[in-house]
């Protein structure tokens, strides 16, 4: 098995993280997003050159049209890249932040040199993207939630066993004599007995005395006197449980404190929440007025049909009174004839 340097595993891991961040992130990556695009498109230019044998034009001097400039461009292939290489970024930002503090700067300078390269890679480069309605960045959004809630237990566990954070609060409050941390590598050493190692594994060129009976190395071990020798020692577990503490109450404070700031936080600023609820308020009243329209309109249409209906039956009322006062005088006439035709 592989130990750590006597500094710790931290060191290694910020070595690796800044040439990463620097080096792939800030540089590599930077220099693909705007020298790729411009190769593909010398090289689709090369390959579609043709001898010119255009003899159908009427103006050839007359400039290519805009939609002639555009096809030459790259194709727009989606946003997956461009979200997988933020979400790459994210995840070695906060997974490790920890052993490098640096590396949020260093993405930080890595995003604004992104923006303009990719603003100007998306104008010059590609192809216009067709416009898609979206309500948010889909899928992309859990992916970064749980990068950012599984990166406090990997901070977590960097920070309690790949350091000496812990061993060192063990000693001072549980082991020190004075509070100090005096006798603390001398504490973290434990004893062997050079006649215990193997047929064949000890050292043969060894630039200490030969006389030598016990060396020392850095772990929590029973010494060659002890009952268990070279067993785990009670420091051991001691500081074993309490880096185990440590992550538990690493994870939960911080789960706490994200929770309280997305609450004290909110997602909508408090001016734009305001002009919603006005611009609710105004479509609200907007339809209220307009529901208020057609309900006078149809009373407005019930109310001539009413009148409608009452002048017909007052109209039919009168052609019937008319007619009968009609038949009533043609009865009378006939009755004065009949009678005048009888005196006669």
């Amino acid at each position: 098995m592989e130990e750590c340097a006597p500094g710790g595993c931290l060191m290694e891991l910020c070595i690796q993280l800044s040439i990463i961040m620097l080096g792939k992130q800030l540089i590599q990556n930077n220099i693909f997003e705007i020298g790729v695009p411009k190769l593909k498109k010398l090289f689709r230019k090369l390959k579609d050159e043709r001898p010119e044998t255009k003899t159908n034009e009427s103006d050839p001097s007359k400039p290519p049209q805009q939609w002639e400039l555009d096809h030459a461009l790259e194709p727009f292939t989606g946003l997956t890249p461009e979200y997988m290489e933020m979400i790459i970024q994210f995840g070695f930002v906060t997974l490790f932040v920890a052993s490098f503090p640096l590396a949020p700067v260093f993405a930080l300078l890595n995003n604004v040199i992104e923006v303009r390269l990719d603003a100007k890679k998306f104008v010059t480069e590609l192809r216009r993207p067709d416009t898609v309605r979206a309500k948010d960045i889909g899928i992309w959004f859990n992916i970064l939630s749980g990068i950012g809630k599984f990166s406090v237990i990997i901070n977590a566990f960097v920070i309690s066993v790949t350091s000496d954070f812990i061993p060192r609060l063990v000693y001072q409050y549980a082991y020190s004599h004075n509070g100090t941390m005096h006798g603390f590598i001398n504490h973290t050493l434990s004893y062997f007995n050079v006649s215990d190692f193997k047929a064949g594994t000890q050292p043969e060129a060894s630039s200490f005395e030969e006389d030598v009976s016990l060396c020392r190395f850095k772990d929590y071990r029973e010494p060659p006197w002890s009952e268990n020798q070279y067993e785990f020692s009670k420091q051991y577990w001691t500081v074993l449980s309490a880096r185990l503490a440590f992550v538990i109450i690493f994870q939960n404070l911080v789960m706490f404190l994200s929770v309280l700031v997305d609450w004290m936080i909110p997602d909508i600023p408090k001016d734009i929440s305001e002009q919603i609820k006005k611009e609710k308020s105004v479509l609200v009243d907007f339809f209220l007025k307009e529901e208020h329209e057609k309900l006078k309109l149809i009373e407005n249409f019930i109310t001539r049909d009413k009148q409608r209906s009452k002048n017909e039956t007052r109209g039919r009322r009168l052609r019937a009174a008319s007619f009968c006062q009609f038949n009533r005088s043609q009865r009378g006439s006939l009755t004065s004839f009949s009678s005048h035709h009888t005196d006669v």
